[in-house]
């Protein structure tokens, strides 16, 4: 198919209709319109004749030459732009990628082809062992340091664990569908949307060009041209400008000269020449200001773009995001921008061709989501001013390409606050994926760990490469971190933390390599704001006495919390029973939220069935010892709450040098919970010597070696074994748990308890 035509020209068939949007649609590459919509023929054809659109000719000597007829049209582009830039105008977009415009091409058929990229990439440049122990953290690997494997140079083939999103945005990337990507921080949102960046293709990049429209200043025309050009435009118009002020200032001069020599020389009165010839010099600047106003504006510049363009527009104001227009304080006099220099490219027209990228999307105003969806559905949108108090609220210019790839990020509540009408949009046109927090511990899994720990060194560029041994430590803590058996933690930005503080720190000593030592350094260094908040509320309960561990207290219970994501502490839990001044009722305090309120109901339904006696007469008061601002949100304190009240209303003691944690059931069922390794390091810092946890979480402890021995692990299935466990006295003991068991019997008999199939997040 020929596509030859004066690329100079903004307008097609007809000099005084230019085209919708300012496309000039004779050009395939260049049409905004054709190729967001899969037209494979242009609107008009090909244009052979180089005068029939009215823009410059070029003789056999190339000089550039103005068409008389056309002089009129003051937006036309009137210049002729150098061909010898190695761009060939008859490639159809889509086709086969320039090699002579941005180097090195990097589109779908290059490296095998996305067809060819599988989920499973291979660690390299090691030797493998087949079949690796279990005891073997690095999966069968055989290295000294990280220094021996070899780092893909995809980004793409670089993400760990996420394999389902990685096929997704692979295949995404191949027919430009929307992704929404939900999961929790860290896991690699981010870093899959700029590995789709350099899965699309390049070749179809575009640069926007606004000119200035004689008609009406404050509707700029737009047009698109293929990438590269954009500059070439811009710099042919202004070199044309040039020329043509020199011209004007050559004979600008010789006016003035002409009229102080007749006002000097024939009037004799040389004060009128001196006024006369101001105002020649007045009108020619005016003129010059005209001129530099025909000069476009290079809105979207693609032309050093190596890939496909990549936009985080996370956080975006609305003029950032859409794009607006520059406020211009004078507006009259000759001083005034004119409308088309003020106009500035939002992310949505950068991303064009290339791909958007907005992490917490719920965080944009209802107004900019609404535009975003316009966006999205037209392939096009027009830029004006954001602000109705700016003189670029009155400008607004013809729709400017914004055939970009959406990828929407966010947690959990992100889909809670996103306009439907937008969440619709990006899943009817693409893909949702979650983001998974762990995944299965496999040798394949720990192989590319090591790889991922070799890959923030190359990137970091200035640590020590990491020791087999520092490797296999921080593997270790992948483990523990994921807070489930046999799995590994998936939020890697956190693990890559800990790698740079470990180098960090290795770095600061000289050493030639990052070793254990180092890294069991940085485990310190590295803990987090709650972690140390923790550490100093243990440290302060000590000073004053405040924290119990040893003896026999009745209605008082050591409870455990987790602050934050990965911080224990141990939580007090005390119960006292008084006689009702109107009504027996339950008394919760303690900053309790939902559901932790819902389980102290759930524990009262309980205690009102055990005891023998007129509960109704009499309040339970249970009080969360310094609990402060942030409160109680979750149920694991269900177990402490229900040993503390029955201890309280049969004034029997619980062991102090005991904790506990756990959910319970309205049948007496221990039910698991979230975050039991750090629970039960927060017991053995506190000084506690053993720790109750339910059963189903036996399988996810995985503390520090140090605590192995300071503090001993019971699971337990039922609270009659809680009770057992943590009171005092033999006999009143075992009257109260016979009692327990005869009226939560059926459940305990069958040995069958039943709970979640995860803890609960808490």
């Amino acid at each position: 198919m020929s596509n030859e035509k004066d690329t100079n020209d903004p307008t097609a068939d007809d000099p005084d209709e230019p085209p919708h949007g300012g496309v000039d649609d004779s050009n395939p590459a260049g049409n905004g319109e054709d190729a967001a919509r899969g037209d494979p023929e242009p609107d008009d054809g090909p244009a052979s004749d180089p005068d029939v659109d009215g823009g410059p000719t070029a003789d056999s000597g190339g000089e550039s030459v103005a068409d008389p007829d056309d002089a009129d049209e003051p937006w036309d582009d009137d210049v002729v732009v150098d061909e010898g830039d190695g761009f060939d105008d008859t490639e159809v977009v889509g086709g086969a990628p320039d090699d002579d415009r941005n180097g090195d091409t990097l589109g779908p058929a290059d490296d095998g082809g996305i067809d060819d990229l599988g989920s499973t990439v291979e660690v390299e440049g090691a030797e493998i062992d087949e079949d690796p122990g279990e005891d073997d953290l690095l999966g069968g690997l055989k290295i000294d340091t990280t220094a021996e494997l070899e780092i893909p140079d995809r980004l793409v083939d670089q993400v760990i664990g996420q394999e389902h999103a990685r096929d997704v945005i692979i295949k995404a990337a191949k027919q430009r569908r929307h992704v929404m990507m939900i999961g929790s921080p860290g896991t690699g949102k981010s870093m899959l949307a700029k590995a789709m960046s350099e899965l699309l293709p390049k070749e179809e990049l575009q640069d926007v060009l606004v000119y200035h429209n004689p008609d009406d200043g404050n509707k700029p025309k737009t047009r698109t041209v293929p990438a590269g050009k954009g500059d070439q435009i811009v710099e042919a118009h202004r070199e044309e400008a040039r020329k043509r002020n020199q011209m004007r200032s050559l004979l600008m001069w010789i006016i003035i000269a002409v009229v102080l020599g007749y006002a000097l020389i024939i009037a004799g009165t040389i004060l009128v020449g001196i006024i006369a010839a101001g105002v020649v010099y007045l009108v020619f600047r005016y003129l010059n200001r005209g001129s530099d106003a025909m000069i476009p504006n290079l809105l979207v510049n693609n032309g050093d773009t190596k890939t496909a363009p990549f936009r985080d527009a996370t956080g975006a104001h609305a003029g950032a995001l859409l794009g607006d227009v520059r406020h211009d304080p004078f507006q009259s006099g000759g001083m005034e921008t004119p409308s088309h220099d003020r106009v500035e490219a939002g992310a949505i027209h950068k991303s064009n061709k290339g791909v958007l990228f907005v992490d917490e999307i719920n965080t944009l105003d209802i107004r900019s989501q609404q535009h975003l969806m316009t966006a999205i559905q037209e392939g096009e949108f027009s830029i004006t001013g954001q602000s109705e108090r700016s003189s670029g609220a009155m400008v607004q210019t013809e729709p400017v390409p914004t055939d970009f790839v959406m990828i929407a990020a966010g947690n959990l509540d992100a889909m809670e606050n996103m306009h439907p009408a937008l969440r619709s949009r990006i899943k009817g046109y693409g893909y949702e994926v979650y983001m998974e927090d762990t995944i299965e511990d496999t040798p394949e899994m720990r192989r590319k760990y090591v790889r991922f720990i070799a890959q923030e060194v190359a990137k970091d560029g200035r640590l020590p490469e990491f020791s087999a041994e520092a490797v296999e430590e921080i593997i270790l803590e992948a483990k523990r971190r994921s807070g489930r058996k046999d799995h590994l933690t998936l939020k890697m930005r956190n693990l890559g933390g800990m790698v740079r503080v470990a180098g960090d720190i290795a770095r600061g000593e000289d050493a030639e390599m990052t070793t254990r030592d180092h890294v069991l350094q940085a485990k310190g260094r590295s803990r987090s704001i709650e972690q140390q908040l923790a550490d100093d509320y243990i440290e302060r309960r000590k000073d004053y006495e405040l924290q119990v561990s040893e003896g026999y207290v009745a209605g008082r219970v050591n409870g455990l919390a987790v602050m934050g994501e990965d911080s224990g502490i141990m939580l007090p839990v005390m119960a006292e029973v008084t006689p009702t001044q109107g009504g027996g009722q339950v008394i919760a305090t303690g900053q309790l939220k939902e559901m932790a309120e819902e389980s102290v109901q759930n524990v009262s339904a309980i205690i009102k069935k055990f005891s023998d006696e007129n509960i109704s007469e009499k309040d339970i008061h249970i009080q969360f010892i310094q609990t402060g601002q942030q409160g109680v949100d979750g149920d694991s304190a269900s177990i402490t709450v229900a040993t503390a009240v029955i201890s309280a209303l049969e004034n029997v003691g619980v062991d102090q040098s005991l904790a506990m944690t756990g959910s319970l059931s309205v049948r007496g069922d221990v039910l698991p919970v979230g975050g039991v390794t750090h629970k039960i390091e927060a017991a053995a810092k506190a000084g506690c010597t053993r720790v109750i946890i339910p059963a189903a979480n036996e399988q996810d402890v995985m503390i520090e070696d140090e605590y192995e021995e300071m503090i001993e692990i019971i699971p337990v299935s039922h609270i009659s074994e809680v009770l057992d466990i943590a009171l005092e006295g033999e006999t009143e003991k075992d009257s109260l748990v016979s009692r327990l068991k005869s009226i939560t019997g059926s459940t305990l008999n069958d040995g069958n308890v039943s709970g979640p199939s995860s803890p609960s997040p808490q």
